[in-house]
Formats: C-alpha cells, sequence, structure tokens
C-alpha cells in the first residue's frame, strides 16, 4: 500500500511539474506576442501625429500659396512667408 501512495504521489507530482511547464509556455509566448501589438500601437500613435502635423503644415501651404505669397523654409521647419509679386499674371 506504501508504494502504491508513492506512486500516486510522484504522479501527483509530474501533473504539477507539467502544468507548470505549460504556464512558462503560455506565459513566454504571451510575452512575446505582446512585443508586436505594443509596437504596433506605438508606430499607430506616432503616424498619425506625424499625419496631424503634416496636414497642418499642408493647410499652412495651401492658404499661403493662395495668398500669392512665396515661402522660404529653414532649418527645423521654420515656416516664413513674404508677399512678392505674381509673375504668373499678364
Amino acid at each position: 500500500m506504501a508504494g502504491q501512495e508513492d506512486a500516486v504521489q510522484r504522479e501527483i507530482h509530474q501533473d504539477w511539474a507539467r502544468r507548470e511547464y505549460v504556464e512558462v509556455i503560455t506565459s513566454s509566448i504571451k510575452k512575446i506576442a505582446d512585443f508586436p501589438n505594443s509596437l504596433d500601437m506605438f508606430c499607430r500613435l506616432r503616424l498619425a501625429t506625424l499625419n496631424e502635423k503634416c496636414t497642418a503644415l499642408e493647410w499652412i501651404i495651401e492658404y499661403v500659396v493662395k495668398r500669392g505669397e512665396h515661402l522660404i523654409f529653414f532649418p527645423k521647419l521654420v515656416l516664413v512667408s513674404f508677399n512678392a509679386p505674381n509673375f504668373y499674371q499678364h
């Protein structure tokens, strides 16, 4: 009877060891999957911010061009406009 109890205890111990192993593998897979997901969200946020800035800059350029002004771009995208004669009018 003692041998049978030892066998049951061994089976229980092996079962818990397998369960712990499965848990380690599962959590590792979740960590691996979390990285691309968080990178995707980070990139989407950065691209959305960049898109907003580009759209605002496009609006400024369109506005200035419609007013017949010329644009000068300086480093770091400082935008300066000045009135200039429209050479395309006859």
